[in-house]
């Protein structure tokens, strides 16, 4: 992948994150620029729970139905998903010789021999969640490939936070004027 086709997803990329404040329509229009972008069978975005516990499907692009709902990941399970959430990025050339995966049977009936797992972040620091693209073929992933995916990871983490924000916003609006509401009745 060319260097001057990665600054033009980005540029893609961060008017996707522009464009709205819905995480699902972002998350979505992420994991498909990057999976189209990169020619990759798919890329998976997956959330912690509340807990820490638990990385949710929330938005996948290229995959089967089948294997975007074949379950939670569980972290304590997932030995990737553990080293990814320490802040590492995993990139595994033949995942079918690899036994950190919780669902190995599933990624080899989806056909998926090359994996990279970056992990997203809030505010810099904080890991909130995971993204994952999938090659169905045998793959070396380059440095700048791996920085790009970097990039995308951070750009979602600020889509999820300025969609956390104007929801908080919108909320303190609402309970602000519902407060003057009642104020103007007495």
């Amino acid at each position: 992948m060319g260097v001057t086709r990665l600054y033009k997803a980005i540029f893609e990329i961060t008017r996707a994150v522009n464009s709205s404040l819905e995480p699902e329509k972002v998350l979505h229009s992420i994991a498909e620029k990057v999976a189209t972008e990169m020619e990759l069978k798919g890329c998976f975005i997956r959330l912690l729970d509340r807990k820490g516990e638990t990385l949710k499907a929330d938005a996948s692009y290229g995959l089967s139905e089948r294997y975007e709902k074949k379950g939670p990941v569980e972290v304590s399970k997932s030995r990737l998903d553990q080293e990814v959430l320490e802040g590492k990025i995993v990139s595994i050339p033949d995942v079918r010789k690899d036994d950190r995966f919780q669902y190995p049977e599933q990624a080899a009936e989806e056909g998926l021999c090359s994996l990279v797992v970056v992990p997203l972040t809030a505010r810099g620091e904080k890991v909130i969640g995971v993204l994952r693209v999938y090659s169905a073929e045998l793959r070396e992933f380059s440095e700048e490939e791996l920085d790009f995916l970097k990039c995308v990871a951070d750009l979602s983490g600020l889509a999820l936070e300025n969609a956390r924000m104007y929801s908080a916003l919108k909320r303190a609006s609402e309970l602000a004027n519902d407060y003057i509401y009642r104020v103007d009745d007495l």
